[in-house]
């Protein structure tokens, strides 16, 4: 089972000032374990939303709305994925995850399983899927 852990974004996140020696410091400690325990697929930070931009769709239409985004609690600021056996491991694993903002700051992490192809009924599209996976071009619908 895939997890996301998703780092919600906060001011300072936004403003792109960047985390204090002590938390990267507890942050390599956390992805260090993670690795050593074999879980760990991948972890990464994400510019502030300044630097970004949204894709918005109206039927077939597309418009680009650029950054920054003024709602920063709905927004990520990075996240850590990791493969696990259970959710419960999953639990345990996002429980030990550094305070974000570090220090006795409020802040908020979220974790999401991620969809695996057999979790879909099968399906000629589901195998174009797999085909990817696998690293092979997809066969053409």
């Amino acid at each position: 089972m895939r997890y996301m852990i998703i780092v919600k974004a906060t001011p300072e996140s936004e403003a792109g000032c960047m985390p204090e020696e002590a938390l990267l410091g507890a942050m390599a400690d956390y992805h260090g374990e993670l690795a050593r325990a074999g879980v760990l697929l991948d972890a990464s930070g994400l510019h502030p939303s300044s630097r970004g931009w949204r894709i918005r769709y109206q039927g077939t239409e597309r418009s680009v709305i650029d950054g920054p985004f003024t709602e920063s609690k709905e927004m990520i600021a990075g996240y850590t994925m990791i493969s696990v056996r259970t959710p419960e491991e999953a639990l345990e694993w996002a429980r030990r995850f550094p305070n974000p903002r570090g220090g006795d700051l409020e802040a908020e992490i979220e974790v999401r399983q991620v969809f695996e192809l057999d979790d879909f009924p099968p399906s000629e599209t589901l195998e174009r899927f797999r085909a990817l996976e696998q690293g092979q071009a997809p066969l053409q619908s």
